[in-house]
C-alpha cells in the first residue's frame, strides 16, 4: 500500500480516535456549562446523534436557567435532523407548552406538523398520524397569522389532504375489486354499494381533489355491475340508475380515456330500461 494512504488513514484513525476521547470526556464531565457548549458544538457541526446523547442529559438540569428553552428547542431538531421525528414532535410540542412566547415558539409549532408529515404512512395504511399533522399545521395557521412559515405549511396540507384521498380511493377500489364477494357484507349489502358509497363520500368531503375522475369511474363501474348482479324486480330501476350514471360521467369527462366504457355501459342498460 501506499505510503501517503498509509500516513493518511493513520491520520484519519488518530483524529477519530481523539474525537472520540474528547466526547467521552466531555460526556463524563461535571461541568454542566461546557457540556452545554460542547452540545452546542457538536449541533453546528451536524453531529447530531452526539448532540441529543448530551442534550437529553441537559435539557432537565439545565430547567430554570438561561439556557433552558434553547436547549430544549435545540434537542428537538436535533432529534428531528437524526430522523427520530416521532421524538421530535413530542419534543416540539413540549418546547410550545412551555414557552408559547418564546423565541422558537413559531418554529417549534411549524415543526409539530412537520414532524408528524415526516412520519405519516403511505396512503395504503392507517392514516391517524396523517390526520394530526394536518391538524398541527392548522394550528399553525390559525395561531401565527402572518406565519413566515405560511406557504409551506400550506404546501403540506395539501399534500396531507391528498393522503387522505388516496386512502379513499384505494378502499373504494378495493371493494369494487371484491365484487361479488359477499364474506366481508352485512345486513344484505353488497361490496358495489360500499364501493359507491365510499366514493361518493370522498366526493363530497373533497370536492376539489384531483382524483375526482378516479373516484367518478368507480361509481359508474359499480353502479353498472350492482345493475348486472341484481334480482329480476331490481334490475330496471338499478339500470336506469347506472344509465343516467353515465350520461353523467360522460357530460362532466368528456374527453375522459373512459368514454368508450360508459357508451358501451350505456348500450347495455338500453336493453333493460324502457323509456
Amino acid at each position: 500500500m501506499d505510503k501517503k494512504i498509509i500516513i493518511a488513514m493513520a491520520g484519519s484513525l488518530l483524529m477519530f480516535t481523539s474525537c472520540v476521547n474528547q466526547f467521552n470526556q466531555v460526556y463524563k464531565s461535571s461541568d454542566n456549562d461546557t457540556k452545554y457548549e460542547f452540545a452546542k458544538e457538536c449541533y453546528a457541526k451536524g453531529k447530531y446523534i452526539k448532540a441529543t446523547t448530551l442534550l437529553q442529559e441537559l435539557v432537565t438540569i439545565q430547567k430554570g436557567t438561561g439556557n433552558a428553552e434553547e436547549c430544549l428547542y435545540m434537542l428537538a431538531m436535533a432529534e428531528f435532523k437524526n430522523k427520530d421525528y416521532e421524538t421530535a414532535a413530542e419534543y416540539f410540542k413540549k418546547y410550545y407548552k412551555s414557552y408559547p412566547k418564546g423565541v422558537y415558539a413559531e418554529k417549534a409549532s411549524y415543526f409539530i406538523g412537520e414532524s408528524l408529515y415526516q412520519s405519516t404512512p403511505e396512503p395504503r395504511l392507517d392514516q391517524t398520524q396523517t390526520v394530526n399533522a394536518i391538524a398541527a399545521f392548522q394550528d399553525y395557521l390559525d395561531i401565527f397569522q402572518d406565519a413566515s412559515l405560511k406557504k409551506e405549511a400550506q404546501e403540506r396540507l395539501f399534500a396531507l389532504q391528498d393522503k387522505l384521498v388516496k386512502k379513499e380511493l384505494y378502499s373504494a377500489q378495493l371493494y369494487y375489486n371484491l365484487g361479488t364477494y359477499f364474506g366481508n357484507c352485512t345486513n344484505g349489502g353488497s361490496n358495489y354499494e360500499a364501493c359507491i358509497i365510499t366514493a361518493q363520500n370522498a366526493l363530497k368531503d373533497y370536492p376539489y381533489t384531483s382524483l375526482r375522475e378516479d373516484f367518478a369511474k368507480l361509481v359508474m363501474k359499480s353502479k353498472f355491475e350492482l345493475a348486472q348482479q341484481s334480482v329480476e324486480e331490481k334490475k330496471i330501476e338499478r339500470f336506469r340508475d347506472a344509465e343516467d350514471e353515465c350520461y353523467g360521467f360522460i357530460n362532466e369527462y368528456p374527453d375522459s380515456k373512459d368514454r368508450a366504457l360508459a357508451e358501451k355501459y350505456i348500450a347495455t342498460c338500453k336493453k333493460y330500461v324502457k323509456d
